[in-house]
């Protein structure tokens, strides 16, 4: 994903440890200039971002993207929700997963391509214990694997 005229601010570590990853999105998000300029500076955290979808609007929760440091008295507030700008055929798609097939819709990238930022979405179903567990035992044996190849 990081190709030219792309800079990665956040990825969200938890999701990809905590859920499946499923099909993903790139969206638009609506900010305030305060939060864009705290975003330049990399200040959000991603782990517990969520999508809810409500009448084809789709609303990015729980980012939270630190106050700017050289803000004033209209700085803007740390979790509130911000709407994500997908047209209404992709949001009814992520709508169809997350009810059809149990899913959820989590925040997984947020990035600057150009001078827009952009968030990652994708759906996503919830990993049990085992299934943890699993996946840290393949990815070992692929660092192993690899670690012998250079040998």
């Amino acid at each position: 994903m990081a190709g030219p005229g792309i800079k990665i601010i956040a990825s969200n570590r938890r999701a990809y440890h905590e859920y499946t990853i499923g099909e993903s999105w790139e969206a638009g998000v609506a900010l305030t200039g305060t939060e864009v300029k705290s975003l330049r500076a990399g200040k959000c955290n991603l782990s517990d971002g969520w999508v809810d979808i409500d009448e084809y609007v789709a609303t990015l929760r729980d980012v939270h993207i630190s106050p700017y440091t050289h803000g004033n008295i209209m700085n803007h507030e740390e979790k509130r929700p911000r709407q994500l700008l997908l047209n209404k055929k992709e949001i009814a798609k992520i709508q169809r997963a997350i009810e059809a097939q149990g899913m959820t819709c989590v925040a997984t990238k947020i990035y600057l391509r150009g001078q827009r930022v952009k968030v990652e979405i994708a759906v996503a179903k919830g990993k049990k214990l085992h299934d943890k567990r699993e996946t840290s035992k393949e990815r070992e044996a692929n660092r192993s694997m690899q670690r012998a190849l250079k040998r």
